[in-house]
């Protein structure tokens, strides 16, 4: 294989595992913050349960985040050294302020949150962790800002061969970022609301399940209670308004995403034409948009490439806003493109083996096509599964269905699949290039870079191979322990955030289980119960 095949590889595999745990911490920091506030107003016990809960689940997902995070920096410099030449007076002044403004804030307020819960006043407490979500939210946006200048190079001029900032209020302020921010909030709060969902249901139903919660002759919950620590009525009130709250937040955030994706999509078939082209399949200049498309979608010009659900004038109105201008497609734009950036890779050392070779300017219209289609229908799906969850706990309860609970667990994922989804079709649909061409720049001063070019010369195959091997072992054993801790949290419900409800005393190091609870339920001294 290739050095450069294989160093994307990594830096795909690496980013979307880590990735995964980015929407999650952002939205869920957002609605715990949201749910602490309301304790903080109305001083009811079960917003505090559920401050307690979500926010331990918020923290050891943050702590996965950091560790699978740090190894995103490394890569720049080992695997693509010739990258990080070309665009390093442009990224340092982002990257710098997520580092020491954005994450340094985030951390610091978060650990005050942390162990300050009998050390602070109630208010300076909650607005510590209202300042590390605005953090988080920060970090996101420089991050953003960054990847969007390659989508969209403005603001720089070119020096010596390299890009140098001349405007950083164009770089802060580029429409391709100002877009994509809400668009990635709005996913982080879709997953979030998923997640509170799946595990509110399972909760209410195993409260069914084991006799707690039992149903009128009105179809109307009655809560119970239980000898079991924790499983009171309040503990009903916890799960029932964490999963409205989760299905109110997925409702929200789905209509936020689509228009944000809308606005998004209008500037990317401007700005890289090519990239919407192959996620529509639209092989030939027309206005319709393709719900299915049969054939070699990843031929180079798509010739038999069929529309067999096609919806006249939507292209046209995702690219323009009308139903009848014509978009041009695949096969005109790839010509566009041979004309303006060559047809061939250059004669140049940079490129090593690779120079001379013929450059593909169509992406890999499998990923990009069916990427875009998982990316909305995943998004479609949650939301239409937050609707039908308000709608069947209407009556204060989870229909006694453990294939629906199930259902309910699985359609976690659902929203991040759509993140992913989005983030590889954004990634993959820009090649061949890691920085796209700005068709607003003058041919001149045009700022672009092959993906060909960016991997460091210096690296073998053989090594990249090590390294991906050994980064996805470890990132596959921090998979197990994370869904492990999860899981282990989860299952013991708000007890084992609050031990204080199973009336476990400080020091108590012998037994971790509550009595009366469940062997392996957290205690005490669980190394994240200090916090509490």
């Amino acid at each position: 294989m290739d050095a450069l095949e294989i160093a994307r590889w990594q830096f795909g595999i690496t980013t979307v595992y880590h990735f995964m745990m980015v929407p999650l911490t952002t939205g869920l920091g957002l609605v715990v913050a949201v749910i602490q506030t309301l304790w903080y107003r109305t001083g009811k016990p079960e917003y505090l349960r559920m401050t307690k809960f979500w926010g331990k689940l918020f923290l050891i997902n943050f702590i996965m985040g950091v560790a699978t995070g740090i190894v995103q920096e490394f890569q720049f410099g080992m695997a693509w050294s010739e990258y990080s030449r070309f665009v390093g007076d442009v990224f340092g002044a982002p990257l710098a302020l997520e580092a020491l403004l954005a994450f340094f804030v985030e951390s610091t307020f978060l650990g005050l949150w942390i162990f300050g819960w009998k050390q602070l006043k109630r208010g300076v407490h909650l607005a510590c962790l209202w300042i590390a979500v605005i953090g988080s939210a920060l970090s996101a946006y420089f991050i953003i800002v960054a990847n969007s200048w390659m989508q969209h190079p403005v603001g720089v001029e070119m020096i010596n061969g390299r890009p140098v900032m001349t405007d950083a209020w164009a770089v802060f302020t580029n429409n391709t970022a100002l877009v994509a921010v809400p668009h990635t909030l709005f996913g982080a709060l879709a997953v979030a609301g998923a997640f509170l969902l799946g595990i509110a249901w399972y909760h209410l139903w195993r409260r069914r399940y084991d006799g707690i919660d039992t149903v009128g002759a009105d179809g109307r919950v009655i809560p119970g209670e239980s000898t079991v620590p924790g499983r009171d009525r309040a503990d009903h009130a916890v799960w029932i308004r964490s999963l409205r709250i989760g299905a109110v937040v997925a409702m929200i955030s789905f209509a936020g995403t689509a228009v944000t994706g809308d606005l998004q999509g209008k500037l990317m078939f401007v700005q890289q034409p090519m990239k919407m082209a192959a996620a529509e399949a639209a092989c030939h200049d027309g206005t319709g948009f393709s719900i299915l498309s049969i054939g070699n979608v990843g031929s180079k010009n798509c010739d038999d490439v069929v529309a067999v659900i096609e919806v006249p004038g939507l292209l046209s109105f995702l690219a323009k806003g009308d139903f009848s201008t014509e978009v041009k497609g695949v096969n005109s734009l790839l010509e566009q493109y041979k004309a303006d950036y060559g047809t061939h890779l250059p004669d140049s050392p940079i490129y090593g083996d690779r120079a001379g070779k013929e450059i593909q300017y169509v992406p890999v219209m499998e990923v990009t096509y069916w990427g875009f289609r998982m990316m909305i229908g995943f998004g479609g799906l949650a939301a239409a599964a937050a609707a039908a969850a308000l709608w069947a706990t209407r009556k204060g309860t989870v229909p006694a269905s453990r294939g629906l609970m199930r259902l309910a667990v699985f359609g976690i994922l659902a929203p991040f699949g759509a993140n992913a989804a989005g983030w590889i079709f954004t990634e993959m649909g820009r090649q061949p290039f890691v920085v796209a061409p700005n068709p607003d720049a003058s041919g001149i001063d045009q700022v672009f870079m092959f993906t060909a070019a960016a991997v460091s010369p210096g690296v073998s195959a053989g090594e990249l191979i090590t390294s991906l091997v050994v980064l996805t072992a470890v990132y596959a054993l921090l998979l197990v322990v994370e869904v492990k801790l999860l899981v282990k949290y989860v299952r013991g419900g708000v007890v084992s955030a609050m031990p204080e409800l199973a009336h476990v005393p400080a020091d108590e190091n012998e037994d971790k289980t509550p009595p009366g609870g469940t062997p392996g339920t957290p205690g005490a001294d669980d190394v994240l119960a200090f916090a509490y």
